[in-house]
This record gives structure tokens, C-alpha cells and sequence, in this order.
């Protein structure tokens, strides 16, 4: 027997479905965010009566179900009809026009894209889509570079829906106005679940991804006590992943409140690894915040820039205020001799 043998047949695994714990699976019910579904579906549903759609921005903190909303939308008008093009971009992997271009021509079938640039590419785009109509989701739409490719399909497309998610509403203040003019969006709020909701959706994903009966009860109770502290869900699968990996570690038939614990001694590392998904000059911003924590603003910024930050002393503010909004960092006020003056702390998880 070789060592992937042994470990292999060292006990059952407690996972019916371990997928059921990323944080993009999409369960046939999604629960608590009925509302938020259905004022996406109205903003939509001018498509399939042949009119314009009116377009969309979706916002609230991270790990309470944006972008599962807005899929689960998506998927129901996929099932609905094949008049409407259906596509979905996350702009942190597509982050400039040209990458987003691309994707669009994939999405929508066109594979000739080779020694094309980009109007040549909006054009197939637009001849495509023009024949139907389209609603086009860009996730995580402030990691985008620039919004050139918003300008170009709001002016080319006829009839559409373009819904833009982001964490902080603040993008929209700082977006161009020759394309705020036209995109004029409705905005959707995402507000955080409360403890009841963490529960419950905690409990819909034990569901699918465990066997029946593996958690313990006052193990359970804990993820739910740190994810709802933390009020964001993905800590919650995070801690059930990495608790029954221990529990099935130590071939255990039960998940404990022993192995929770366990588990939420990692989760350091998940915190560090969320970082990944700031730009760069969010991440540098951070790493300056993280090696002088404590600081005012002011002596912060003069820090920033001698470590080589270039933007203003104002775009310094609204990164700061975007790692807040983010869980990132805290913005502490106080009240001082000089007037009032704001703490910049890294976050501290209570776990």
C-alpha cells in the first residue's frame, strides 16, 4: 500500500458536497434576498417585451450575496428565454476594455478574435446583441482599470441591462460623467444579514455539502457565532470547511466544537488571502497601514508617500475609506487639543 492509500482509506469522508461550500455555488433557493431579486428582475423585464432594460448598481459590504442575487436573476432568465443574452463578467480578472471586450465576444459565441482591436471588437459585439437584446453584469466593477467599455456599450447596444456590483457606493461618485450620464443606474443596497439570516443560509449549505447528522450542535452554534460577528458569510463556510477537514484529520465521526476552534486558529490566513482582492495600490496602501498601525491620517499619508505613493492626499482619504467599508482597516474619530483627527487601525478579527 503507498501513502495516498493509507490516507485514502483512512475513513469516509463527512462531505456529501464539498462545492456547496464556495462561496460562488448557487443553491436552487436563495433565501433572504427575495427583495433585492426582485427589484433586479423589474429593472430587466422591459427586455422581453422587446423595449429598453434600465440599468443597475449593486452595493453593500462584502460576503453578503450580491453576486449570488444577481446570478440567480440571470439563471432564471436563461431558463425564460433565449431572446436576451445573458453575461456575466467579474472585472477583476477582466480589468481593462480590451480584456472585457474579449470575454463579451467569448460569452456571446464569437471566436475570431485574433489581430481584432477594440472598436473592431465592439462592433461584433454590438451586431451580435443588436439582433436580441442583452443584460451584462460586471462584478467587482471598481477593480476595473478604466470604463471605456461602459462608454462604448452604452451608446452601441440598443436594448440592454447593464448592472454594475461593487462594495462600495462611492464608485459611482468617482466615475466619469460623460458615462454616469448614460449609465444613470438604480441602485440596489445589499444590507448585512442579521444573526438569524447567517443561520439560516449556514444551515441551507450544511445541507447540501454534509452528511446528515456530522454536527454537533454547539459546534454548528460557534460558526454561526463567528460569521455573524464577522457579518460575512463566506467566514462561516470557511470555518465549516476547514473544521470538518480536521475532524476528518483525526478520523473522527463527528465535527466538534474542538475542531471549530481549530479552525479558527486559520483564519489569519483567510484574512490575509482576502487581501488578494485589492488593487495595487489598495494592497500598498494596506501594507503601509499594517506597518505603521495606529497613526493619524495626516502622518499616515506623509508615511505613504515616502515609501513612493503617488495619488493625492484626497484619493488617499477615499482608498482609506474603501478599505474601511471592506473590513480591512478601522477609521477611528476622535476629538483632540487641534480639533477632530481620525486613527487608522488594520483590522483586528475577533476570533
Amino acid at each position: 500500500m503507498g501513502l495516498f492509500d493509507d490516507v485514502l482509506n483512512a475513513g469516509e469522508s463527512l462531505f456529501k458536497n464539498e462545492d456547496a461550500l464556495e462561496y460562488e455555488f448557487l443553491p436552487k433557493l436563495l433565501p433572504y434576498r427575495e427583495r433585492e431579486q426582485k427589484e433586479l428582475a423589474r429593472l430587466i423585464a422591459p427586455l422581453l417585451e422587446g423595449r429598453n432594460g434600465r440599468n443597475a448598481l449593486i452595493h453593500g459590504a462584502p460576503g453578503i450575496g450580491k453576486t449570488a442575487a444577481a446570478r440567480f436573476v440571470l439563471r432564471d432568465l436563461e431558463e425564460r428565454t433565449d431572446d436576451v443574452e445573458v453575461c456575466y463578467v467579474n472585472c477583476w480578472q477582466a480589468n481593462t476594455t480590451y480584456k472585457v471586450l474579449l470575454e463579451l465576444c467569448e460569452l456571446l459565441g464569437f471566436k475570431f478574435t485574433q489581430n481584432k482591436n477594440s472598436q473592431e471588437l465592439i462592433k461584433v459585439i454590438a451586431s451580435m446583441v443588436n439582433k436580441k437584446s442583452a443584460v451584462i453584469v460586471f462584478d467587482e466593477i471598481d477593480k476595473a482599470e478604466e470604463f471605456d467599455f461602459l462608454y462604448s456599450l452604452l451608446e452601441e447596444l440598443f436594448k440592454k441591462s447593464i448592472i454594475v456590483i461593487t462594495n462600495y457606493k462611492s464608485w459611482l461618485i468617482e466615475l466619469d460623467e460623460r458615462i454616469k450620464s448614460r449609465l444613470t443606474p438604480e441602485l440596489i443596497e445589499f444590507k448585512q444579514y442579521n444573526d438569524k439570516e447567517t443561520r439560516g443560509i449556514l444551515e441551507q449549505r450544511s445541507e447540501y455539502a454534509f452528511i446528515t447528522g456530522v454536527w454537533e450542535p454547539k459546534a454548528f452554534d460557534l460558526v454561526v457565532e463567528k460569521a455573524a460577528g464577522a457579518k460575512d458569510i463566506r467566514t462561516g463556510l470557511y470555518v465549516m470547511r476547514q473544521a470538518t477537514l480536521k475532524a476528518e484529520d483525526a478520523a473522527s465521526q463527528k465535527v466538534t466544537a474542538e475542531h471549530v476552534n481549530a479552525a479558527l486558529g486559520n483564519m489569519d490566513e483567510f484574512t490575509i488571502k482576502s487581501s488578494e482582492d485589492l488593487t495595487e495600490e489598495e494592497r500598498f496602501i494596506y501594507d503601509v497601514i499594517k506597518q505603521h498601525d495606529g497613526k493619524k491620517i495626516g502622518e499616515l499619508y506623509n508615511l505613504y508617500k515616502k515609501e513612493g505613493g503617488k495619488v493625492s492626499y484626497k484619493t488617499f482619504q477615499r482608498k482609506l475609506a474603501a478599505l474601511d467599508e471592506g473590513k480591512f482597516v478601522t477609521l477611528e474619530r476622535k476629538k483632540g487639543e487641534g480639533g477632530n483627527t481620525t486613527i487608522v487601525n488594520k483590522k483586528i478579527t475577533d476570533f
